[in-house]
């Protein structure tokens, strides 16, 4: 009766306004009164994505856009698909303009700061862990390999982090005289170096293992110790250095 009830009323109202915010929602669908109540924890994720979105189009409501955003990446649907998208990407979905798509740049660039900040003491410690914690969701969703280095004097403090490479698909460049360029400069004592794998599985080829052994060994030469070498798949990592492999 009552899903009629709401439905009746729909029909009583001009529709292209009844599509356009979250507070003509009816009341058992609207995400802020359910927040309120229940806490966010409550919230679908259209919902969540709705309350950022604040408003749909003439032709949607603000709900039903949430969930054709939260549907475009067929590869990646739902909520880890947010990550993927570009702003051409989220342009091209019907009822997303230029704002909308930078509200949601900026609201997965949040989360990854926001992973970073929770993780950011237990860096210190620089353990495997503690590393792949802190650097795992910048670099989970990245769709072409990347290496960072991670600098660090004899502390173990963090010096610098920077990109030393990007590669393709499946394929990172890790550049070696690069790498101990940058950690000459900065006076580094010890090095990490962390590279993704985009199809999500951390497992290290036959080329990842050789090329650690090169860098540990070139390492020993001139004084900069490799400390370790991580690979970050999907919510997943592999230490070289706890596995033996160098």
């Amino acid at each position: 009766m009552f899903g009629r009830e709401i439905f009746r009323q729909s029909e009583r109202i001009n529709m292209n306004d009844f599509y356009l915010s979250v507070k003509e929602l009816p009341l058992s669908e609207r995400p802020y009164e359910k927040c309120e109540m229940y806490g966010a924890g409550a919230l679908s994720d259209a919902e969540l994505l709705a309350v950022i979105l604040r408003t749909g189009s003439k032709q949607q409501r603000v709900i039903d856009l949430a969930v054709s955003i939260l549907s475009s990446s067929t590869a990646y649907p739902g909520l880890k698909g947010l990550n993927y998208l570009t702003m051409k990407e989220l342009t091209t979905i019907k009822g997303i303009g230029r704002v909308k798509a930078i509200e949601i740049l900026c609201l997965t660039e949040i989360t990854k700061r926001m992973s970073k900040e929770i993780h950011r003491e237990s860096l210190k410690l620089v353990t495997p862990q503690s590393v792949a914690d802190y650097y795992m969701q910048d670099m989970r969703h990245l769709t072409r390999e990347q290496v960072l280095l991670l600098m660090m004097d004899s502390k173990n403090k963090i010096l610098k982090d920077m990109i030393i490479s990007e590669g393709t698909v499946n394929t990172s460049i890790m550049p070696t005289r690069e790498i101990f360029v940058q950690a000459v400069k900065y006076e580094a004592v010890n090095i990490i170096l962390l590279h993704n794998h985009p199809s999500g599985d951390p497992t290290p080829s036959a080329e990842d293992i050789r090329v650690t052994k090169r860098l540990s060994e070139a390492g020993n030469i001139i004084g900069i110790m490799l400390m370790d070498h991580i690979i970050i798949g999907d919510n997943r990592y592999i230490s070289l250095k706890e596995q033996g492999l160098y």
